[in-house]
């Protein structure tokens, strides 16, 4: 039922789990966009249909990956719901504030970034020859996995690396030929600009 083929797009179908997985992905940062703790709810459905996507598409590098990102989405969770002291937001003393990264950890976060997706990318070209793009494939899922980890930590410039996400992506399904997945990537990119500058503005409230 899953990969029942909703409508087509260029001459390339778009099927139900695409349609449901994208719904929820958009619906997931929308709500961390506005500073909601309910995105988790969202994000352990989006995950769970992220896994049964990639499994659909014998995506199996994606899929592997899912597991990490649901323990960086019940690491969040968890840090959004229970503030140590002194972390606490200005308008709710029970939610965890909008900080910003140090110099240092900008650093530590751009060479971890490279380093896991040099490892990721390396390791796809020798498992997954198939894949045509696996260098650009691992910084798009290295990049991810960082703004997930800044997320989770509601860190302002989680924002900055969504949207350096989105136009990676957007450029990736591009190249390969997809069309209904840009089209989704441009909403993020939207939401992701919307986010950043509500974000900033909690940072510098304290909220």
């Amino acid at each position: 039922m899953l990969d029942t083929v909703i409508f087509t797009l260029s001459g390339r179908p778009v099927l139900l789990i695409d349609l449901i997985s994208s719904l929820l992905g958009l619906t997931c940062v929308f709500l961390a966009g506005r500073n909601s703790k309910y995105n988790f709810w969202v994000g352990y459905l989006y995950t769970a249909a992220l896994f049964l996507l990639f499994w659909n598409k014998n995506l199996y590098a994606s899929l592997l990956l899912q597991p990490v990102s649901l323990a960086i989405n019940i690491l969040g969770h968890y840090r959004w719901t229970h503030p140590k002291a002194g972390q606490q937001s200005s308008q709710d003393a029970s939610a965890l504030k909008v900080s910003s990264l140090s110099p240092a950890s900008i650093v530590i976060c751009v060479a971890g970034t490279f380093l896991v997706a040099g490892l990721w990318g390396f390791t796809l070209d020798r498992l997954f020859p198939a894949d045509p793009h696996p260098y650009l494939d691992s910084v798009v899922t290295a990049l991810i996995l960082l703004a997930q980890l800044l997320s989770s930590l509601k860190k302002w410039e989680c924002w900055i690396v969504w949207l350096l996400v989105n136009i990676t992506q957007i450029i990736l399904h591009l190249s390969v030929g997809n069309v209904f997945m840009p089209i989704v990537c441009a909403l993020y990119l939207v939401n992701g600009l919307w986010s950043l500058r509500t974000w900033v503005k909690l940072y510098k409230n304290k909220a």
